[in-house]
């Protein structure tokens, strides 16, 4: 648009809003504004910066005011410009040299004046045609960002507009997407003009224009594709609780039937497989295993490695691995592919897999067994048969048979009480001689005393700790989770595992950082956490008897 004055037809200037609004989709409002701002500014360098100018435009006439806004101050106010120079005050007079011609003037009394038209210089017009555009692009993206921040997780057609580096520039019609090639099915491509259907998996507000981020990979995708071809779905009968996928290759989708009369596997294949294959067309071939969802986590997972049998399942609550076994003949099967199978299970339950055979597990549980066997021989200095007895009643260390409860050895069968005692005795006896050794070697190595009174340091930790030249509750502090769990480090293009201090240990990440931000807050490094309130317990008289015992029926 051009501004060639403020004397030009009325009528025009409210056409070329309209124009402007219509095109941008944006309110007729912001235009005017716009236009506003641009005549002021013209004004201010035609009159002086000096001055207070400000301009209105009749929304339904068009009739343009310029006015200069003269304010009363005080006479002492101080005004600096950015060099830190006083100067009089922008638009304002001071009240000494108001109440010369006004006798009712006051701080904060203002003075209007309505200057004459004037004609736009070449500066003047490019400069207003600057605020105009500025504005008008500020309010066009203000408006995209609003438009799409709610259409987060739909699936939205446009038309490629073009294609850099491998990422594809989509016109949404009222707005403007992007597809980036990790986003983007691979071996998928498009040319200039291709009408394509994408997810609007985020919708980010940054200076150059609000991010419509665009994806075709992302499980969300595929979901709303079932959602338009299942109507089951799509009226939330059906429930489709996880997704994993492998883009263009291979999928998994868990889906679960809030009606038991309805099959949700079979709903979403459809008769023949129509529904299913309708998805698959749009995917690019990509093939998707619909398993139903179990709230047992178990079944779940065997669930989730379909189509491989499983035999037995153990789970590993704490660190959110499970370990499962499969008959020898389905190893491939389960682990499918480049490992593409149990890669999308593991994805789609959230828990890590780990997958053997049966004869592995069997040769890992008799290796398991002769080891146990051999060490409460020698800790306990017992028979073959005695030790053997222990393992397969489940006993798996020394500490395990030194703290049980003694009832718990005595019914082993061909145990009695005394022989209880007389192992539970055995067993503390090895372990005070070993935490001895291990205490011994600590001061050897010049552990300190402190490092052991942090919460969560054992002795045999300390030892290794030792080992690796950590000696103080200081030099924990300094060190990081991986220097305690161990890393991988890349090494002529291969990955390449790096002990760390305590490797053997098996801590999780949280476990390492909680040791060493134990050590930073004894060093005062950092301050505690605040402890969780604990309720108290309501006050339970206890009998003389509890009292003297400390035990308690109540």
């Amino acid at each position: 648009m051009s501004l060639t004055g403020i004397s030009a037809n009325r009528l025009e200037l409210l056409q070329i809003a309209d124009a402007v609004a219509r095109e941008k989709s944006i309110d007729r409002e912001v235009v005017i504004e716009a236009i506003e701002e641009a005549i002021q500014k013209g004004a201010r360098a035609r009159y002086g910066a000096e001055h207070d100018i400000r301009v209105n435009i009749d929304q339904k006439t068009g009739e343009t005011i310029v006015k200069r806004v003269i304010t009363v101050v005080a006479d002492d106010a101080v005004f600096e410009n950015e060099d830190g120079i006083a100067e009089e005050p922008v638009g304002g007079r001071r009240l000494a040299d108001a109440l010369r011609t006004d006798k009712e003037a006051f701080v904060g009394k203002t003075y209007e004046e309505v200057l004459p038209p004037f004609e736009f210089g070449r500066v003047q017009t490019q400069m207003a045609r600057q605020v105009v555009t500025g504005k008008v692009r500020e309010a066009e993206r203000e408006r995209q960002f609003e438009e799409f921040k709610d259409r987060v997780g739909e699936i939205i057609s446009g038309t490629v507009k073009r294609v850099e580096y491998g990422n594809t520039v989509v016109d949404l019609g009222r707005g403007e997407g992007i597809m980036r090639r990790d986003q983007s099915i691979p071996r998928e491509n498009f040319n200039i003009g291709d009408r394509i259907r994408c997810y609007i998996y985020d919708v980010r507000r940054e200076a150059k224009g609000p991010q419509i981020l665009l994806s075709r990979a992302h499980g969300g995708f595929m979901a709303k594709l079932f959602a338009q071809e299942v109507p089951e779905v799509y009226d939330g009968v059906i429930e489709i609780r996880a997704v994993a996928r492998d883009p263009g290759s291979r999928a998994k989708m868990a889906v679960i039937s809030n009606d038991s009369s309805i099959d949700p596997v079979g709903a979403c294949v459809g008769m023949r497989g129509s529904r299913v294959q309708a998805v698959v067309a749009e995917l690019q071939g990509e093939k998707i295993d619909i398993i139903q969802w179990s709230p047992d986590e178990a079944t779940f997972i065997v669930n989730g490695l379909a189509p491989a049998e499983v035999s037995k399942v153990v789970m590993d609550e704490e660190d959110e691995r499970v370990e499962v076994v499969v008959p020898d003949e389905q190893l491939s099967l389960a682990i499918g592919r480049r490992g593409q199978n149990v890669r999308l299970a593991s994805q789609l339950t959230g828990w890590q897999i780990d997958i053997m055979t049966e004869s592995q597990e069997s040769e890992r549980r008799q290796r398991e067994f002769t080891e146990r066997t051999a060490l409460f021989q020698e800790a306990l200095d017992v028979d073959e048969v005695i030790a053997q007895l222990l393992v397969t009643e489940g006993f798996a260390s020394v500490e395990d048979v030194a703290y049980v409860e003694s009832a718990e050895v005595a019914a082993i069968e061909g145990f009695d009480e005394d022989t209880a005692e007389e192992i539970q005795a055995r067993a503390r006896d090895f372990l005070e001689r070993e935490s001895a050794e291990l205490d011994a070697k600590r001061r050897e190595l010049g552990v300190e005393d402190a490092l052991l009174e942090i919460e969560g340091v054992t002795l045999p930790m300390a030892v290794a700790l030792g080992q690796g030249d950590v000696k103080s509750v200081e030099d924990l502090a300094g060190l990081i989770p991986d220097d305690l769990r161990g890393w991988f480090e890349t090494k002529d293009g291969e990955r390449v595992r790096q002990a760390g201090l305590l490797e053997t240990f098996n801590l999780d990440p949280a476990e390492a950082e909680a040791l060493i931000m134990r050590a930073r807050v004894v060093m005062g490094w950092v301050e505690a956490p605040p402890e969780p309130e604990i309720e108290e317990a309501p006050a339970v008289e206890l009998s003389e008897q509890e009292q003297v015992f400390g035990t308690s029926t109540h």
